[in-house]
């Protein structure tokens, strides 16, 4: 491919008034393809802090410790007998906190 060397350059100024041009090309394009949220849809799974919850009703079904189960002392979960790590001052510790 043939070069014109006789063709005008740009200078740096030219450069950067293109580029700010694009830029601003680019930024509206993009604040035209935003996603509209509706807020009170987005607010419904938030639980606020001392919200009343005594009319609400426990959704999973709970068991009492089986026998081979303990109650790590510091994560306090309730994990089976093949997670027990140590007893630490005979408080028993989980392998995930040890």
């Amino acid at each position: 491919m043939a070069t014109d060397y006789d063709t005008p350059r740009k200078t740096d100024d030219d450069v950067n008034e293109d580029s700010i041009e694009e830029l601003k090309a680019r930024r509206n394009d993009k604040s035209t393809s935003a996603v509209d949220v509706d807020e009170f849809e987005a607010a419904e799974g938030l639980e606020l802090p001392g919200a009343d919850l005594s009319n609400e009703e426990l959704a999973v079904r709970v068991l009492p410790k089986q026998q081979d189960e303990f109650t790590c002392m510091s994560c306090f979960l309730v994990h089976h007998r093949s997670q027990l790590a140590r007893e630490k001052n005979g408080q028993p510790i989980c392998r995930d906190c040890d």
